[in-house]
């Protein structure tokens, strides 16, 4: 129930916001405004303000909306009332009232962008965990439990870090930029004797955005200690007698130093032969324990798995700002998230990332509901990455979206001249069949990412 509850109020407020945009530059410009609908099919609500030309609708499919004008090219329009319609406004006013709708989607995304560092939101300590021995982390020298205390893009100057999220989105940038990230190292609890240290990542060439990516690299999740959590009665570990809260000191001959650690050698733990033996910690005494991991296969490859939760909790910190920084903050994320999403829909179009990154509403709906549970400012961020995909997209130089129109009106705009309608009847069907095909692919993705 929360996850259709969350979904609906995401594409509510989305979906208001974005044809609001429209809406209100409509008005600004002098054009009379008959409809403002959220939703299509059957009226579910309908209300005009006395007064007031515009009739406004809640539809009963919440999968759109819509502002519908005073325009001579739908219907007659009244000789008293042709300098309110749509297409006697000069270019420049048209192009506006377009281009208002997703640019209402940004301006939302950087208010909630804003909203969530004003109240602030609990993260973990930038601190890294110890990386498999054959990532590109471990190559470049990472042991983990290091501080990082800045980081930055080749060419560009090294930035303070507050929480592990900040890593997170730094890799991912550098990653689809093809740059390596320099970070400043420093060790847990102490300010001094910082490192300089360059992780490789230009030449990484991945084609998806997801975990495999972030354990290629070495970095998956923040420090936690090496402490098990709830224990499955029927698991591997119950059957090998661990227990909640059993702190891991080593397997086999190999020291663990940290959760993240502990998982990926759990997951190793797939060869045949005699249990490997766990020396732990329990209650002040070391017991030493065989443990044979189940094997189970994850997407064609054959890992470990104990049935218990490895690591604990790690370190957070409360990331807030104040007015004027967060309202900044907000602007700077909406504009590296534009740029970030432009990039990505770039190289799925030549190929060089996989079209397994593109969602549709499933895994939306899936989102919203895990973010809302997960407190507010985790939904007010997920609600703001969608806004910024929502106004990018329709920004995209499609017939059928504003970005199609904008291009139109660019054409006019050079050549003085509208594009013909035989033209635009080509143009819309082109548009609405890329349309389908991008909806067929991302919800064969949400299919199939739910069912595995």
């Amino acid at each position: 129930m929360l996850t259709i509850i969350a979904f609906i109020v995401a594409l509510a407020l989305l979906i208001a916001v974005h044809e609001y945009g429209h809406y209100r530059m409509a008005v600004a410009c002098g054009v009379k405004v008959l409809r403002f609908s959220v939703g299509f099919g059957k009226p579910l609500l309908r209300w005009q303000p006395q007064g007031s030309p515009t009739e406004f609708v809640v539809g009963m499919v919440p999968l759109g909306g819509y502002v519908r004008m005073l325009d001579e090219r739908e219907a007659t329009v009244d000789p008293a009332e042709r300098h309110q319609a749509f297409n006697n406004r000069p270019l420049r006013q048209r192009a506006a009232i377009v281009a208002a709708g997703p640019m209402a989607n940004l301006l939302l995304a950087v208010l909630l962008y804003a909203m969530v560092s004003w109240v602030g939101v609990q993260e973990p300590r930038p601190v890294l965990s110890a990386p498999a021995s054959s990532s590109l982390a471990a190559k470049a020298g990472i042991a983990g439990g290091e501080v990082v205390l800045r980081a930055g893009l080749d060419m560009q100057a090294l930035e303070p870090l507050q929480s592990f999220e900040d890593i997170r989105w730094m890799l991912t940038q550098a990653v689809l930029n093809g740059q390596d990230l320099q970070m400043e190292l420093g060790a847990t609890g102490s300010a001094g004797h910082a490192r300089l240290l360059r992780l490789p990542l230009a030449g990484m060439g991945v084609s998806e955005v997801d975990a495999g990516m972030f354990r290629k690299i070495g970095i998956v999740g923040p420090w936690t200690a090496p402490v098990l959590g709830d224990v499955m009665p029927d698991g591997a570990a119950a059957a090998a007698g661990l227990r909640q809260g059993d702190l891991v000191r080593r397997i086999g001959t190999v020291e663990v130093v940290d959760g993240q650690q502990l998982r990926e050698l759990i997951r190793a733990s797939v060869a045949p032969g005699p249990a490997p033996e766990w020396t732990i910690e329990r209650n002040g005494s070391t017991l030493v324990l065989p443990v044979r991991p189940a094997v189970l296969q994850e997407n064609g490859v054959a890992v470990g798995r104990i049935g218990a939760y490895v690591g604990g909790m790690p370190d957070m910190v409360t990331v807030r700002h104040g007015p004027f920084t967060g309202l900044w903050k907000g602007v700077v994320r909406t504009w590296e998230v534009s740029v970030l999403t432009l990039r990505m829909m770039g190289k799925m179009l030549i190929g060089q990332a996989s079209l397994k990154n593109l969602s549709g509403p499933l895994t939306i709906a899936d989102y919203a509901g895990k973010s809302a549970s997960m407190g507010l400012t985790q939904y007010l961020t997920f609600l703001a990455l969608i806004s910024v995909s929502l106004g990018v997209l329709n920004l995209l130089p499609l017939p059928v979206l504003d970005g199609g129109h904008l291009m139109y009106y660019l054409w006019e705009g050079v050549t003085g001249k509208g594009v013909t309608d035989a033209w635009m009847e080509r143009l819309q069907r082109g548009g609405v069949a890329v349309l389908l095909v991008m909806m067929t692919i991302a919800i064969f993705n949400d299919v199939t990412r739910l069912l595995g």
